[in-house]
């Protein structure tokens, strides 16, 4: 039999605890514990008798034949980079995104595709009607296409119907946080529901072999609700990232156990969908202010993707005690290193100015060798000094003012000249990677690169010194 008992879980961490208290002691959230009712199984088959034991199974070496995962091709060739190349038969992957950022739409398309190329695809809502799905498949177009619509959230009723007939190709949940299992007694979108909820799913995907997609919501800090040990059940987690006024959206891989974690798919949005952006450099320097101080092009990587962006500078006096410092798109711990090398190595004072730095479009930079580009539009806005139409930068600055090399720099280099740059200051160890017609400008520290920028300045700040 199954002993009923009450416990308080953390709804952001998935901690358990005996009584309440105001503020979880595993994540430090405040007013996050609530009561659930759990029901836990006797580890014994009866009055005074031992529990079952063990069956033994073999053992297999680590030497074998080894296959690839199988892939099914979504008919979305930025959601199969993503992916690491379709989807793998019996896979989960939880796709997580703030409201309204597109994606029940992104997924209803995927799921079209494959109906259209003859798989069965089953799209499951547990926050709309059929009705409601049906108005967004006629905007986008697909009310045409074979693909089979259903409103509920009990799982064990979403896995007796998706047992009978074939075998689908394709299964969205939309989403997880509102599914309910009768294994537990807990409300719909608490912790026990979720991670019972999503059990039930997975085992349903690993014995079929249907690929399972769960849509999950966030938070207002942008993780995905719920418990994380939810995100190390499924094999892939997705973050669908996009800012309200751009009108393009980037999928990014978090985790992906059958392919890269860092690679992204761009998309655009556009009144008949999301339509796929094969060349996103061009998209992000399409408005570019030429012939303004403070912009800088940036040569980055996601992943095997070659991405050059624009990032903005602007530096202001300020009226204030304590200069503003205020960032888009970057780490803010390292502009606040890039700013300290330069007036520590570079002779550049910024005590007295506002700074902020914005990269163009929307797009989050996680690398470090945006490190050189920032700084270029730094000293650019602060000369006001326009940098040249036709360069991209990129490199890591180091404390020291040094500027280190970079992985990847041939493929930068390729993008840059393929969008029509003729020249790119670049790390000084980086000198044998010419292409042609794009001449390099080396620079060995920031020094160099504000020489180039404000000629005779940190030679006027040594002779100033000496």
């Amino acid at each position: 039999m199954a002993k009923k008992t009450d416990e308080f879980v953390c709804q952001n961490c998935g901690a358990a605890y005996k009584r309440w208290q105001g503020k979880c002691d595993a994540c430090g959230e405040w007013n996050t514990i609530s009561e659930e009712s759990a029901a836990t199984e006797r580890m014994f088959s009866g009055p005074g008798r031992p529990p079952r034991k063990g069956k033994p199974f073999p053992l297999a070496p680590l030497a074998g034949e080894q296959k690839e995962a199988p892939r099914i091709a979504s008919g979305n060739a930025e959601f199969d980079r993503v992916a690491g190349g379709g989807l793998v038969p019996g896979s989960v992957l939880l796709v997580g995104g703030d409201p309204g950022i597109g994606k029940s739409t992104l997924l209803i398309q995927i799921a079209g595709a494959l109906a259209a190329a003859g798989h069965r695809a089953v799209y499951i809502t547990g926050e709309e009607s059929v009705a409601q799905v049906r108005l967004r498949a006629e905007r986008l177009g697909l009310t045409r296409l074979p693909v089979e619509l259903a409103a509920e959230t009990s799982v064990e009723d979403i896995v007796a119907t998706l047992s009978q007939g074939r075998v689908p190709r394709l299964v969205v949940i939309d989403s997880i946080q509102t599914m309910w299992t009768d294994m537990v007694e807990s409300s719909p979108g608490t912790v026990t529901q979720v991670r019972a909820s999503a059990q039930l799913l997975i085992r349903f995907a690993k014995r079929a072999g249907a690929a399972v997609i769960l849509v999950g919501h966030v938070t207002k800090d942008g993780q995905i609700a719920g418990p994380r040990v939810v995100e190390h059940m499924v094999d892939a987690v997705l973050s669908f990232e996009g800012e309200g006024g751009h009108h393009f959206r980037i999928l990014r891989a978090v985790k992906n156990r059958f392919g890269p974690t860092d690679e992204i798919g761009v998309f655009e949005m556009t009144g008949g969908g999301l339509s796929e952006v094969a060349n996103p450099s061009a998209l992000f320097l399409s408005e570019r202010d030429l012939g303004a101080p403070g912009t800088a092009v940036f040569a980055g990587m996601e992943g095997t993707r070659p991405l050059l962006v624009e990032m903005q500078a602007l530096v202001a006096p300020t009226s204030l005690g304590t200069p503003r410092r205020a960032v888009v798109g970057w780490d803010p711990s390292r502009l606040a290193m890039v700013l300290a090398v330069l007036e520590a190595h570079c002779g550049v004072k910024l005590g007295g100015y506002d700074v902020y730095l914005n990269v163009a479009g929307g797009l989050r930079i996680q690398e470090p060798a945006a490190d050189l580009a920032a700084a270029a539009a730094l000293v650019s806005s602060l000369a006001k000094t326009p940098l040249p139409a036709d360069a991209v930068h990129f490199g890591e600055v180091s404390l020291s003012g040094a500027v280190r090399p970079v992985s990847h720099a041939p493929a930068r280099l390729k993008e840059a000249q393929k969008l029509g740059f003729a020249r790119a200051v670049v790390p000084d160890a980086t000198r044998g990677a010419e292409r042609d017609g794009l001449a390099l400008a080396p620079v060995a520290s920031l020094t160099d690169l504000v020489a180039r920028i404000v000629p005779g300045r940190p030679a006027q700040r040594r002779e100033a010194r000496s």
